[in-house]
């Protein structure tokens, strides 16, 4: 059993920040395991010939001493309407590969693409990724997320996005909003703040 796990993109045999997900695994190996890791992920990955091409999730399994690469191509989800659900005793602060509490809260999404969590009336996260809101001057993100993704932390070092205390009444502040994860990191594709269901 892998506990833990990092999510990496891969597109055309290129690994894509490599560095943030080293930081976050060596973070969270300290707070589970109560010790430092043994690897370094850029001395592990190798990608394997049948993956050099395309967009390819790669899944970092580890625990404290052994760890497991999978390897598979990936679509994105289009994910344009989200549905507010509230949860105050949800805890997801290390990426765990048990996702039993998010899930559970997924069922709740009805004829919606996807969550907006919420706990403690403090916007967090959906099921698959950090969220950012546009309020016609720049791009804010919750500071209260359930698990710090390593696109999120990239945006915030680069200044492209700032980081804001955001309560569910908050949201009329803002027009737009997207959705952020290792896997779709880059460019901001607004989604209208309508989208948002209660």
């Amino acid at each position: 059993m892998f506990p833990l796990v990092e999510t990496i993109k891969v597109l055309n045999g290129k690994i894509y920040n490599l560095l943030y997900h080293q930081r976050r695994l060596e973070y969270s190996f300290e707070v589970y395991f109560k010790k430092k890791p043994f690897f370094l992920l850029q001395n592990i990955i190798v990608i394997p010939e049948e993956f050099s091409k395309g967009l390819v999730k790669l899944r970092f399994l580890y625990t404290k001493d052994d760890y497991k690469l999978e390897f598979s191509y990936y679509k994105p989800r289009k994910i344009n309407t989200l549905k507010v659900i509230e949860n105050n005793k949800i805890c997801y602060s290390l990426k765990f590969t048990d996702r039993s509490q998010i899930n559970r809260l997924l069922k709740q999404k009805g004829d919606y693409d996807d969550i907006l969590i919420v706990k403690n009336e403090f916007i967090t996260d959906t099921s698959i990724a950090n969220i950012v809101f546009y309020n016609d001057n720049e791009w804010v993100t919750p500071a209260t997320p359930l698990l710090k993704g390593t696109c999120r932390d990239k945006l915030l070092k680069e200044g492209k996005i700032k980081e804001e205390i955001i309560k569910i009444n908050d949201l009329h502040k803002f027009k737009r909003f997207c959705l952020i994860n290792a896997m779709i990191c880059g460019d901001l594709l607004p989604i209208s703040i309508e989208n948002i269901y209660f």
